[in-house]
């Protein structure tokens, strides 16, 4: 899985060139978050150094086909929008691991520790200088699954009485590729799917064949709704990962229920960005919708 690491690594990064501000920035790594399986959740945490005032958040969450990756994977994109004028987080949570017998590692352990981060993150709203209500998230891959269920569904575990009368909803979501619908057979729908389903198999504590409503339970498209939050989506039409239909099918759920959806296609592209211009519109249309939606402008 590193090569969808560094995909989503690059894809970020570039981020950073679209900035033009000599803001220092304050980081507060391997932060504690909460704790599960008794070992703690950690992210991190980057603000201006100069803030002034209550600033809006992006909150960045990794990819790696939920076995792999790390949030380190994104801090050069969340310095570079740091000096943009966001207070950034880069969020870890528990990886697939197969000898879990217990399944903690399995689903839903992903969605439930990236909206404990959410809610965390308002927690903290005082401490860290941050509006609680301006908070977007950024994601790719398996990445832009989980931030786009963080735009599409409210908590599911609020077991946690400190955090309970927070929610863990963004206001908006960046979903770069990000699969939308866990129930297709993989195998027959990308050049990659039989890594693909494995993937999605040991993600899940059982198998579809007995569980389809599990894995409809993990599926943004199926929890689309009018309260759903505002997306942006990219997608490449040659990703062999992903198939671009899952990207399609969760912006035509989003217009149908009525939410503002933003679908940019890349002619030619594959589960990452390389053309030059693609990059480049990916940067702006990016920072401009997180401006739009966190900012007002």
């Amino acid at each position: 899985m590193s090569k969808l690491r560094l995909i989503a690594s690059l894809l970020l990064l570039t981020l950073v060139s679209s900035v033009h501000s000599a803001e220092a920035v304050r980081e507060e790594l391997d932060v504690k978050y909460g704790e599960a399986g008794g070992k703690p959740l950690l992210l991190d945490v980057f603000r201006p150094v100069q803030q002034q005032g209550k600033l809006p958040v992006v909150v960045y969450v990794h990819g790696g086909g939920w076995t792999g990756g790390d949030k380190k994977d994104f801090r050069d994109g969340a310095r570079g929008l740091t000096k943009a004028g966001y207070v950034t987080f880069c969020v870890g949570y528990r990886l697939v691991r197969t000898n879990d017998v217990n399944n903690i590692t399995r689903w839903p352990a992903q969605i439930n520790d990236v909206q404990r981060a959410i809610r965390w993150i308002r927690s903290k709203a005082d401490e860290y200088q941050i509006d609680p209500d301006k908070i977007g998230a950024v994601g790719a891959s398996a990445g832009g699954h989980l931030v786009s269920l963080l735009g599409t569904i409210d908590t599911r575990d609020n077991s946690d009485k400190a955090l309970a009368k927070y929610s863990s909803k963004v206001q908006c979501v960046i979903n770069i590729f990000g699969p939308a619908d866990l129930t297709p057979d993989f195998t027959k729908i990308v050049p990659a799917g039989p890594m693909v389903q494995t993937l999605v198999d040991n993600l899940m504590v059982k198998p579809k064949s007995t569980d389809l409503e599990l894995y409809k339970q993990a599926s943004p498209l199926f929890q689309v709704n009018s309260k759903s939050s505002p997306f942006i989506h990219f997608h490449g039409t040659v990703d062999p990962l992903v198939p671009l239909d899952q990207s399609q099918r969760l912006h035509a759920a989003l217009k149908k229920a009525g939410v503002e959806s933003t679908l940019v296609i890349f002619e030619g592209e594959g589960h990452g960005f390389k053309k030059p211009e693609n990059m480049q519109k990916f940067i702006v249309d990016s920072v401009n919708f997180l401006n739009k939606h966190l900012k007002g402008n």
